[in-house]
């Protein structure tokens, strides 16, 4: 659940409004994000050069320099963005309905969503991660490790009494059915539509979840 938005105190000093020119420089930094997802998975990280992620943003190579020092910081922003995004929306399922059933039901709905609207993100992810600097890899592991654990404590509620690592199986066996089947839609001559994909993804991830 979100918080309501507290009022400033009064006297307190006013957040100045975003201006048109930072707005602007967000919405370039987002577009050459959205660039790295799709070129990093079509060519894979040591392939794609500044020019080409510039050119795909509608900007010139040096104009990149002036969102990221180098394309090691822009693999990083794209990787540690999506991590902390999954395990901030991991959380806020988590932090929802008491019955852990339903909490479970909630994260798996949740991760089916990102899977399906993120196909490019998770190949990069898979295939580019030793590509980050030592600090990088280690900031983006925690995050994954602390995502994993989220799961694996709703599944010790609803499995009492059964090994965690056994639990740790069962959450990155369904993490791996999911997040592999987007690229297995994309890659048939008939693309399956999202909408029929979905329900049969969280049927069968919460059937491997929940069996005993």
């Amino acid at each position: 659940m979100i918080a309501p938005q507290e009022e400033p105190p009064e006297g307190a000093p006013m957040s100045p409004a975003p201006t048109q020119r930072s707005q602007a420089k967000e919405t370039r930094r987002k577009a050459l994000l959205s660039a790295a997802a799709a070129l990093f998975a079509a060519n894979g990280f040591s392939r794609v050069s500044l020019e080409d992620l510039g050119a795909a943003a509608g900007v010139s190579g040096p104009a990149v320099y002036r969102h990221f020092p180098g394309k090691q910081a822009v693999l990083a922003e794209l990787l540690l963005s999506v991590s902390r995004g999954l395990l901030d929306g991991g959380r806020a399922v988590a932090a929802g309905p008491e019955d852990p059933a339903e909490v479970l039901r909630g994260l798996v709905e949740f991760h089916v969503e990102f899977a399906l609207g993120n196909p490019d993100v998770i190949r990069v992810q898979d295939r580019d991660l030793d590509s980050l600097s030592d600090s990088d890899r280690a900031e983006v592991r925690a995050l994954q490790r602390a995502y994993v654990e989220l799961w694996v404590g709703v599944l010790e509620q609803l499995h009492p009494g059964t090994d965690t690592q056994e639990l740790r199986l069962r959450a990155h066996a369904v993490f791996g059915l999911i997040n592999s089947t987007p690229h297995s839609l994309r890659s048939h001559g008939r693309r399956i539509a999202a909408k029929a994909a979905r329900p049969l993804l969280e049927q069968m991830a919460l059937a491997a979840l929940t069996v005993d």
